[in-house]
């Protein structure tokens, strides 16, 4: 029976509490590999991804990126560590500077902006292919994975186009019903959570299916999916479940849309989202 999130049920899954003599990097290390130059906001993309992760309560957030994206990921702030990676996209000779990144962190955020040309495409397969620890897949990075079934800690986070790209299966037009069967049958055959977006969220790994029905229509906005899958991150560096990671992410990002509604209209923007985490993760996490 599907499970709808509620304030409570999401404030139940944040059990960790911070320790007064904790170090940096006790409280959860990210990496996002995204960004390109192939296209103007793809930098912007990985930026609010990882800004993302940061708001959540990590303590740090590693982005590797190309080169020149990497420098404006740079400017976006002084929190962020950037890797900038040789040449103008990301392919497989990156593949061993990115796992060293990777041996360092707890989770792995793969996908935004990160572009989808071949080679591109085939260093996002290989470094799925190689992981073993958590790892969150998002964006063209999808179409990279498209048919794996996945042996590490995975979350997907697909909107309807992607959930097809990457199963092969249709949702446009099913019922809530017809697409929670869809949704449940996918996480287990591909050993993976997946949260699909939509005007309900639906989060299954293939046993538990949990509904999501905060968020609006304003959030068809570029870069909010970007934001989701950096707080889907930073949760799971949290030490949050991966199921549980997906399901608060989803609630928190749609709550704060809901609240930007009320404030803005229909005029708020993806980066607006950054600065409203931290009134969640405070009801949340405390």
């Amino acid at each position: 029976m599907p499970q709808t999130l509620t304030e409570r049920k999401v404030k139940s899954f944040f059990t960790k509490k911070r320790h007064a003599d904790s170090h940096k990097g006790d409280n959860g290390t990210c990496l996002v590999v995204g960004g390109s130059a192939d296209f103007v906001g793809a930098p912007a993309l990985a930026a609010m991804a990882a800004l993302a992760c940061l708001r959540a309560g990590v303590d740090l957030c590693i982005v590797a990126a190309p080169e020149n994206p990497g420098w404006v990921i740079s400017s976006y702030s002084p929190d962020l560590i950037v890797i900038k990676l040789p040449g103008r996209t990301f392919s497989t000779r990156h593949l061993r500077q990115v796992m060293q990144a990777q041996k360092k962190s707890d989770v792995t955020l793969v996908g935004p902006g990160i572009g989808r040309n071949n080679q591109v495409l085939a260093f996002a397969k290989e470094l799925v292919r190689r992981n073993s620890k958590p790892i969150v897949i998002d964006a063209d990075a999808l179409r990279a994975c498209a048919g794996k079934r996945f042996s590490a800690p995975t979350v997907i986070t697909p909107h309807a186009k992607e959930f097809e790209v990457f199963t092969g299966r249709q949702v446009f037009g099913l019922d809530l019903k017809g697409k929670i069967r869809a949704v449940k049958g996918a996480a287990l055959k591909h050993n993976c959570i997946i949260l699909l977006k939509g005007k309900t969220d639906i989060i299954s790994d293939g046993r538990e299916v949990f509904l999501n029905r905060t968020g609006n229509a304003g959030m068809t906005v570029g870069g909010t999916g970007d934001v989701l899958a950096g707080l889907c991150t930073g949760f799971i560096a949290l030490d949050l479940k991966p199921l549980h990671a997906a399901c608060a992410a989803a609630f928190v990002n749609g709550s704060i849309g809901d609240r930007l509604l009320d404030r803005m209209s229909y005029s708020f923007i993806a980066s607006d989202f950054i600065s409203e985490i931290p009134f969640w993760v405070k009801k949340l996490a405390r």
